[in-house]
């Protein structure tokens, strides 16, 4: 199965520790995070928008996944990792990009609105995965 990512999720999986907006959306995310690290075969769709982990997004929040900033977010990433919007690849494909394009300091300027950046969890999975180190299992 293949499973949708926006442009900032191919980071923020890196940085996922099993914190979350809720229990449902960490569910989904842990599901997803989970197959990416034992199957990184796994085939990537790159979209536009919201993806698979926006897709459980609690309805009380403040739904930014339809947002200007978040979707310069995307745009900025995918044309980083010189991605294109539509384009299938293995998550391992995506990491090896990550690993040559990508550097823990670059996440302060290109998620500088990110509200989880303080917690440095992001550059540190950029760094391991520029050192070849497996990302921790949540």
């Amino acid at each position: 199965m293949t499973i949708s990512l926006r442009g900032h999720h191919l980071l923020c999986l890196l940085g996922y520790r099993g914190m979350g907006y809720s229990a449902e959306y960490v569910k989904n995310m842990t599901n997803v995070h989970r197959r990416l690290l034992r199957e990184p075969e796994t085939e990537c769709l790159i979209v536009e928008g919201p993806d698979q982990l926006c897709a459980c997004f609690p309805a009380d929040g403040d739904y930014h996944c339809e947002s200007r900033t978040v979707g310069e977010r995307d745009a900025l990433i995918i044309a980083t990792l010189g991605l294109a919007v539509g384009q299938r690849l293995a998550w391992s494909e995506i990491l090896a990009r990550v690993a040559a394009s990508v550097k823990p300091e670059d996440l302060n300027r290109i998620c500088a609105t990110c509200p989880w950046l303080a917690y440095g969890v992001c550059q540190e999975g950029v760094r391991m995965v520029g050192c070849g180190q497996p990302l921790p299992a949540v």
